[in-house]
């Protein structure tokens, strides 16, 4: 089935991709024939500068993708298409046969009304050999679980969530620097704040304490020992630890750096969360948004360039334009979440907040509105997402400009088929 096209755009190109400088752009075109060269492409046709969109033009017709654009976005897919990845894929040796962690996943419906693009099953193969590794790293290396949780792990089928949102990973070990990193932020938000103990009294304090096994502690000689053993003190600080040293590992200083700050802006979401439950207050919708906007995926996109083995560079990253792009991406696939969750979390004890309970709550709507509402928040985010990234990239032609912006799209659109395919842990309200 092929994919929808790319919704029209909704305002104008991002000023700050519009004027990137000289020196940003040849800087990073450098850097991108870096990569180029190094993966086996051919250096790309030098070509004059396109005039930007004359502001005569109405909006949508200065903004709409073009076919090449939304090739970018999107990316190949389907039968075939693995060799039109920017790096040759690394397949595991075939093993035994065993049963794949994954098989409690099944199909599922996709929420009826959602904007979203449907996506490949992953790599079969692919998804076993990383479900196999995830589980050993959890068991043996950080001791992550007790025994009765493991069904709940298997459920989770991270291998499977991983490997449909990074099918550019080239190596195993390529998708494991994401899969590890997943794991431990779901520990963390499981045993420090939700299902497994979590507890909104004395949040700060734990959150503070984990965050440094991700930002490591500088202190004088007589103190760094305690720090450094209290990094193995529980299963979320040993899981931090462990992924982000094996991320250290297979990414760029620059790279880890942004990850770093991305997992702090995640920790300030959960406090937010967190004070709110103290307090039993229902936030005003926008006060929610704003909340999501921190307490969201974007960890995990924001690395796409990490798990496919290149780099964006530090200065394209920064840009205004490619921040609000990352931002609508990861406020996009957490409202997902809230809507494929809905029903979870009503089973759960006490209130979660999510956008259909805010909704329902501040805008005195039905719970069945309140979810549909919820849904058109969630199209709109998609949407100018969607534009405000093929303006970005027709704006800047950079090749590791346009491959992230496709890996971030890709993420995006696998992180629902996850979610939608995960019957283990989700199932859709009546309200149909």
């Amino acid at each position: 089935m092929p994919d929808p096209e790319l919704s029209p755009p909704q305002s104008s190109p991002p000023a700050a991709a519009t004027h990137l400088g000289a020196y940003v752009l040849a800087n990073a075109a450098a850097r991108a024939l870096d990569v180029g060269a190094a993966v086996g492409e051919p250096p790309p046709v030098p070509a004059s500068p396109a005039p930007a969109p004359s502001l005569d033009l109405p909006v949508a017709e200065a903004r709409t993708p073009t076919a090449d654009l939304e090739r970018i976005l999107r990316g190949p897919s389907g039968l075939g298409t693995s060799g039109l990845y920017f790096t040759p894929r690394e397949q595991p040796a075939p093993g035994p046969a065993t049963a794949v962690p994954d098989a409690a996943t099944v199909e599922g419906n996709p929420i009826p009304g959602l904007y979203h693009h449907p996506v490949p099953e992953p790599d079969p193969v692919r998804v076993e050999e990383v479900s196999r590794r995830i589980k050993a790293w959890a068991l043996d290396e950080v001791d992550l679980y007790p025994d009765d949780w493991e069904d709940q792990f298997d459920g989770f089928s991270v291998g499977r969530y991983m490997v449909v949102c990074h099918p550019d990973a080239p190596t195993i070990d390529h998708l494991m620097l994401a899969t590890r990193l997943m794991v431990a932020e779901n520990a963390v938000d499981d045993c420090y704040c939700e299902d497994h103990g979590g507890s909104p009294i004395g949040l700060g304090g734990r959150l503070l304490l984990a965050h440094t096994a991700l930002d490591p502690l500088h202190t004088t000689e007589e103190y760094e020992p305690q720090w450094a053993s209290s990094l193995h003190s529980d299963a979320p600080r040993r899981a931090y630890r462990s992924a982000m040293e094996y991320f250290t590992q297979g990414a760029s200083p620059s790279q880890a750096d942004r990850l770093r700050h991305d997992m702090a802006r995640l920790h300030l979401g959960y406090l937010a969360e967190g004070a709110w439950a103290q307090l039993d207050h229902v936030p005003e919708v926008w006060e929610y948004l704003a909340m999501r906007q921190f307490n969201n995926f974007r960890p995990c996109p924001t690395i796409t360039d990490s798990v496919g083995g290149y780099e964006l560079p530090a200065d394209l990253h920064a840009q205004p334009a490619m921040q609000r792009v990352i931002a609508l991406a990861g406020n996009a696939t957490t409202i997902v979440n809230d809507l494929y969750s809905y029903t979870k979390e009503l089973a759960a004890p006490g209130r979660h907040l999510n956008l259909p309970v805010v909704l329902a709550e501040r805008e005195d709507l039905s719970e069945r509105d309140a979810y549909l509402k919820a849904v058109e928040v969630h199209n709109d985010l998609m949407r100018d997402f969607e534009a405000e990234a093929a303006a970005l990239a027709e704006a800047c032609p950079v090749p590791t400009v346009r491959r992230f912006l496709r890996g971030v799209a890709v993420w995006v659109d696998g992180n629902h088929h996850w979610h939608r395919t995960n019957t283990y842990r989700y199932s859709l309200p009546d309200f149909w």
